[in-house]
């Protein structure tokens, strides 16, 4: 038998209080985590010890501490509670924010920002929005946090100079370390408690799964991007934020330069996303804008002296930038079988994270021992590697994911309910999993019959 659950209906009032509590969540630690990213070093030189490989370091090790905690994390969620490991999780990044506010010297604020990506919740969070929300809801309250996570960059990178110039980075990481007891205080009396948790293979890190993932080429392809794409970001933090001051702005005054920029990058890449999309033309999409970042490193590394030159590439580095992040998700989600999703999500966001670390190590290395120019370089090279990569990918199939509950059917009927839905338009694949009670599907929602689906769901459920 299954559940019944009408497709079409909207979020209760309960999934959306979950949905965007969490979101909230994510959003407020993510917030702390990259203001410091346009700051750190602008004011290094306040900081006993500092030298540019240690400065890129204490930029981007966060990420080091979060690819190595996160899965971990998630497993410990499964075992004794969501709440709980989130909780333990944001009381672990106060800590580290708390250390980082009270040092004097680089190798304190390197020891706070480890302990902050220590509190490495983002699988926990995942999981809680999985148990909180009906299977027919999952996705879009998944892309509700992701839309919170672009929106907490937008305004890191704005406010964190502003805040900086004003309470120095210590200010910043109290602010974090405040940031993170409201969030605190959002798991505890916000967001719901569970009915029980569960394993959910959409939302959730499988260890069963993993070796399966990881032979998966084009999830690898997708994997190698995003690591990239965060290495090229956060080695670009190393030198941007002072090639912006050496061009005459002071602290203060460079959210006139990333806001604007990042605004209007942001328009720009919008018809992009529809074009990729609605259009599906998804592969050449993204290609250009991999050749986008290309370029825009290529003239960050000849113009990076010149004010002028600097706003226009970084506006172009931007574009290419916010287009990626928002269709690697995409195609992660598009590439991996529905039931694999959890852990194909996972490598990459482990992959993210990582790609975060090397990025600042290696910016800051190759910035004090070859100059700001040469970062730049490093990035264009490691998106033209990536740019080889890529073109060999295969296109995406256009599927969504679907989830159907299930209840309980009999052995010998499951291959008649899966050929029933199979025969429904627009669904392209069913994955029935009884032990977990759910059914994923990939479908194309352009030629979904979601009517004749309904019906098909309102019938096994009365047979």
């Amino acid at each position: 038998m299954t559940q019944v659950q009408d497709i079409t209906s909207p979020m209760t009032p309960l999934e959306r209080r979950a949905t965007f509590s969490l979101a909230a969540i994510y959003a407020l630690r993510m917030l702390g985590l990259f203001m410091i990213l346009p700051v750190l070093s602008l004011f290094a030189e306040h900081l006993e010890g500092s030298t540019p490989l240690l400065i890129g370091l204490a930029i981007s090790i966060y990420g080091l501490t979060q690819a190595i905690l996160q899965i971990p994390f998630g497993l410990l969620s499964d075992r004794f509670g969501r709440k709980k490991i989130i909780v333990i999780g944001l009381l672990l990044f106060a800590t580290g924010s708390v250390v980082a506010a009270l040092s004097t010297t680089i190798y304190g604020v390197l020891i706070g920002r480890a302990l902050q990506g220590s509190g490495a919740i983002a699988a926990a969070i995942m999981a809680l929005v999985a148990d909180l929300t009906q299977e027919v809801h999952r996705t879009k309250a998944m892309g509700t946090i992701g839309i919170s996570i672009g929106l907490s960059f937008a305004v890191a990178i704005t406010l964190g100079p502003v805040i900086g110039a004003h309470a120095g980075i210590q200010g910043i990481f109290w602010l974090t370390a405040g940031l993170a007891l409201v969030a605190i205080l959002v798991v505890i009396f916000v967001v719901p408690k569970p009915l029980q948790n569960k394993i959910h293979a959409d939302a959730e890190l499988i260890p069963s799964q993993f070796t399966t993932v990881l032979k998966n080429i084009e999830l690898l392809r997708l994997d190698f991007g995003i690591f990239i794409l965060h290495l090229i970001l956060t080695a670009s933090f190393v030198v941007i934020p002072l090639l912006i001051k050496d061009a005459g702005l002071l602290p203060q005054q460079h959210w006139m330069i990333y806001l604007p920029v990042f605004f209007f990058s942001l328009i720009v890449v919008i018809p992009f996303i529809i074009l990729a999309e609605k259009k599906q033309k998804m592969k050449g999409v993204f290609i250009g804008a991999i050749v986008t970042l290309v370029i825009a490193d290529l003239g960050l590394f000849h113009f990076y002296y010149q004010l002028p030159g600097l706003i226009a590439f970084l506006f172009l580095f931007f574009a290419g930038f916010n287009l990626l992040e928002a269709t690697l998700p995409s195609l992660i989600s598009k590439t991996a079988p529905g039931d694999f999703k959890g852990t194909a999500m996972g490598a990459y966001s482990t992959s993210q994270f990582l790609g975060a670390f090397v990025g600042g190590t290696l910016g800051g290395y190759v910035f004090g021992e070859f100059g700001a120019g040469m970062v730049f370089l490093l990035c264009a090279i490691c998106g033209g590697i990536w740019l080889i990569v890529s073109i060999f990918m295969k296109s995406p199939k256009y599927l969504a994911n679907m989830l159907i509950p299930l209840n309980s059917i009999e052995k010998e009927k499951a291959d008649k309910f899966v050929t029933e839905l199979l025969q429904i338009p627009g669904v392209a694949e069913v994955k029935a999993h009884f032990d977990e009670a759910v059914a994923y599907l990939k479908v194309d929602n352009q030629r979904l019959d979601k009517n004749q689906l309904q019906n098909l769901i309102s019938q096994w459920s009365s047979s």
